[in-house]
């Protein structure tokens, strides 16, 4: 814990991304995969997506055909040129960033109902999930095939199938398994954390597990030196780890439940807002969660069984919210996207070349946080 403190307080910002004419929320990144792989993408609140060189942070081109907000940003892991959007116009898009052409590669449609506001890529690239609001009484789970070359199908490709059972809301959050392809989490509104084996022939047969976070779920992830727990941050940020391991055994599964990460990190909600995400540093075998301030300031917190303790605070790159990060276990860099349109890249003991002045934008966010409190904390289905 005490290397990661260091290298995390050591980060400086080495590059700010060009100002953009029309200034927009950064809302999630992603970076390419691969030996020579050298992008970043961005998803924007004004609907258009950003693709950057990683090292410079320079835009490079940008895709704007989009009808709704964007719900997320995926690069493909085995073909680092593939880089895939959700809309919440029921649409995913697949972008062949080889090209500057403003029409996708690929184009998959939902059902007609559906309005995206999660999505994902599994490991090896064959599927592609996208999560749905409530509509009527179901929130769907819709699955397509991904293989394929980037021949453009002008009228859309249809799901393979969907699930609409196990969530009673919105499906807020869709995350596959790093390595096994034919697993994946969800969160939603309802509170539930589920956990689905898609190799299975029906939804009911493919729950494995369901954790009741107690409130609605905003971000999930899978941590652990085997990758076999799970945790969410909740839109009220609050934190629970599971460790599925222990789902057949009389050991407890719940690792960690806390209601206001912001009172339990000894920080103070002033010092505290909000919680962004979280990441498992492989290296360090130890999960940590990212939060930061209105103002700009981000916090590493570490996660233990006693609870979380601050690690880092990084000050002076954004001045307002920051939405999204990544950070690169390979070099320890991290990327930051906030509310004040600039995506930032930090160093280990970086000086920043060519700053630029900073604006503020400080509006209210465009994100209403939803708050559902629900009674069970866990529920478990064992095959």
């Amino acid at each position: 814990m005490e290397k990661i403190r260091e290298q995390f307080s050591g980060l400086r910002v080495a590059r700010r991304s060009t100002r953009m004419e029309d200034p927009t929320y950064l809302l999630d990144i992603d970076v390419s995969r691969g030996e020579g792989s050298h992008l970043v993408a961005a998803s924007h609140s004004n609907k258009s997506i950003g693709v950057y060189d990683r090292e410079t942070l320079n835009l490079l081109w940008e895709y704007s055909s989009h009808s709704g907000l964007l719900r997320g940003v995926r690069f493909a892991h085995e073909h680092a040129d593939m880089l895939f959007s959700a809309c919440s116009d029921g649409t995913v898009k697949c972008w062949d960033t080889r090209l500057a052409s403003s029409g996708a590669a690929r184009l998959f449609c939902g059902y007609p109902s559906s309005i995206f506001i999660s999505f994902d890529v599994n490991c090896n690239d064959l599927i592609v999930c996208a999560g749905t609001e409530k509509v009527n009484e179901d929130a769907f789970m819709v699955f397509w095939d991904a293989r394929g070359g980037t021949n453009s199908i002008p009228s859309g490709e249809s799901p393979l199938g969907g699930y609409s059972e196990s969530h009673s809301d919105d499906i807020t959050k869709i995350c596959f398994h790093p390595s096994q392809p034919n697993l994946v989490i969800t969160g939603s509104t309802d509170g539930l954390v589920n956990i689905f084996d898609i190799n299975q022939d029906n939804e009911d047969d493919a729950l494995i597990s369901t954790c009741n976070s107690g409130s609605s779920v905003g971000f999930v992830g899978w941590s652990g030196r085997d990758l076999q727990e799970v945790y969410c941050l909740t839109h009220d940020e609050g934190l629970s780890w599971w460790d599925l391991a222990q789902l057949d055994t009389e050991e407890p599964v719940t690792l960690l439940q806390i209601p206001d990460a912001r009172e339990a990190a000894g920080l103070g909600k002033t010092e505290l807002n909000y919680l962004i995400g979280g990441l498992y540093h492989e290296k360090s075998d130890h999960l940590f969660i990212l939060g930061g301030t209105s103002t700009g300031s981000l916090h590493l917190l570490g996660c233990g069984a006693g609870g979380l303790s601050p690690v880092g605070t990084l000050q002076g790159g954004h001045s307002a919210t920051i939405r999204s990060f990544y950070w690169n276990m390979a070099d320890d860099s991290l990327l930051t996207g906030g509310e004040d349109a600039q995506l930032l890249l930090w160093k280990l003991g970086a000086v920043e070349k060519a700053p630029g002045k900073k604006t503020s934008m400080k509006m209210a966010s465009s994100v209403q946080r939803r708050t559902r409190v629900h009674q069970n904390p866990f529920k478990s289905k064992k095959k």
